[in-house]
């Protein structure tokens, strides 16, 4: 089997957000530690610009053209989403690289892979950007896929502490892409209600679950291994996309829930088993993650579960995924 790819390029660190928790130094954090593993093995790669027609698949032209200017003067689309003049390479790099991972996941060369830039995209809306994305880059991937590698049907996960509402918006009403999420709720973007199910002939492929501060570890893994994992199988992907956020760990400064390290490698042993139940392989973008540390060890132990494979751990469903079930249970059968 060949190894497993890592896709970066070195404008990630020409985004400047001054003093801010989305920063370059997250990268250079996440690839001083991995140059000390070996990079676990994974085969690096430099993520390309994007071309500008995959972009217009997900945005208007004004978006886009808005991101060129605002970058070129070094505007900022609000108080959360700065840019630089270095903003604008980064941007089309960082969708460039989950660009380049389906397409090299979707052509055989591996059967998973880790696409690490930033800035992170899945607040993105199509007109709007926001909560330090500026182009949502899971969802032009999953477009790119969908339209032009041969994909029917993509599964996204989004395990980010906060609601990926621009990935929910650009899939809303549409059979293509099953979009599942675990977030923290009430919590910032305001998004991800639990009625909230998609719409038009997309109802019933939003899967979104919200949980409370404080939830741990077997709340996360139960809600994915009752819920998440029986709906991926019933849905039978073509490819498995991840946002993997990382700011559900406990020590992250801007989330509120009580995650570990392990914690991530456990979900990402979920995306791979269910990857290999249904014969799609997993690719992973990165999203959001602020303590540094935190950071740092939740990325590799993520990386050595997608490489490794395993069996996850099992838990017993729990009083919210119960709950939570029965809205789920109206679209998917839930049986493990």
């Amino acid at each position: 089997m060949s190894a497993p790819l890592y896709f970066s390029h070195s404008s990630s660190l020409e985004h400047d957000t001054g003093m801010h928790p989305e920063r370059a130094e997250r990268i250079r954090a996440i690839e001083s530690d991995l140059v000390g593993r070996d990079w676990l093995g994974f085969e690096r790669r430099e993520a390309p610009a994007v071309e500008i027609d995959r972009l217009l698949a997900v945005h208007p032209r004004s978006h886009v053209e808005a991101v060129r200017n605002t970058s070129a003067r070094a505007g900022a689309f609000d108080l959360d989403t700065p840019t630089s003049e270095g903003s604008w390479e980064a941007a089309l790099h960082s969708a460039g690289g989950a660009c380049a991972l389906v397409e090299a996941l979707l052509g055989g060369e591996a059967a998973c892979g880790l696409s690490a830039l930033r800035p992170p995209g899945h607040h993105a809306e199509p007109a709007r950007a926001m909560g330090f994305c500026l182009f949502n880059n899971i969802s032009v991937a999953a477009r790119h896929a969908l339209d032009s590698l041969g994909a029917e049907r993509v599964l996204i996960f989004d395990w980010d502490v906060h609601h990926g509402n621009g990935t929910n918006a650009v899939f809303h009403a549409t059979r293509e892409v099953l979009f599942t999420s675990i977030h923290q709720w009430p919590f910032y973007p305001g998004t991800g209600a639990l009625s909230d199910c998609g719409e038009g002939d997309g109802e019933g492929y939003s899967i979104n679950l919200p949980v409370p501060a404080g939830s741990d570890e077997d709340m996360w893994l139960s809600l994915v291994e009752h819920l998440v994992a029986p709906a991926g199988r019933a849905f039978d992907p073509d490819l498995i996309l991840v946002s993997a956020g990382y700011d559900a760990h406990r020590d992250d400064p801007i989330g509120g829930c009580r995650l570990t390290a392990g914690t991530f490698a456990e979900l990402a042993r979920h995306m791979r088993t269910l990857g290999d139940e249904v014969g799609a392989p997993v690719g992973a973008v990165l999203e959001g993650g602020y303590d540094l540390d935190a950071l740092v060890e939740s990325v590799a132990a993520t990386m050595e579960a997608l490489r490794d494979r395993g069996k996850p751990r099992s838990v017993p469903s729990t009083p919210l995924s119960e709950a939570e079930s029965e809205q789920v249970g109206r679209y998917w059968a839930l049986s493990t």
